[in-house]
């Protein structure tokens, strides 16, 4: 079993920054990707960021390239979601998720590749 406590939404204005963290406890090799998902109201669950604890190049969705950065710190057990120039549509829960892999031809993206979801933190981004 893993468990994923996230922490580190906010009310910003746009423009700003936040950086939000998931905790992850429980077996590592069921969490070797790790990522981060966005709900948006009204919307469904999208994917933003992934990451493999080796290390690799990480996945970022379109919109938020060039301003978010995820990384993982493994000695804290930690995935990071830093972003940047924040805009009202990056507005909405955030959820950290994680599985063993990805499946074959399988897709970061897709929420059913994650075994593991946390319970979600608020972001709120004002024009």
């Amino acid at each position: 079993q893993v468990q994923l406590v996230e922490s580190g939404g906010d009310s910003v204005q746009a423009g700003g920054s936040l950086r939000l963290s998931c905790v992850a406890s429980g077996h590592t090799f069921q969490r070797n990707i790790m990522a981060w998902f966005l709900q948006a109201p009204g919307k469904e669950r999208a994917g933003v960021a992934a990451a493999y604890r080796s290390g690799g190049t990480p996945y970022y969705a379109d919109s938020v390239k060039d301003r978010f950065i995820v990384s993982i710190d493994d000695n804290k057990n930690t995935m990071y979601l830093q972003m940047n120039n924040l805009k009202p549509e990056d507005s909405g829960m955030y959820y950290c998720a994680a599985a063993h892999g990805l499946s074959y031809g399988g897709d970061w993206r897709r929420t059913g590749e994650y075994t593991y979801w946390g319970q979600g933190t608020e972001v709120t981004v004002s024009s």
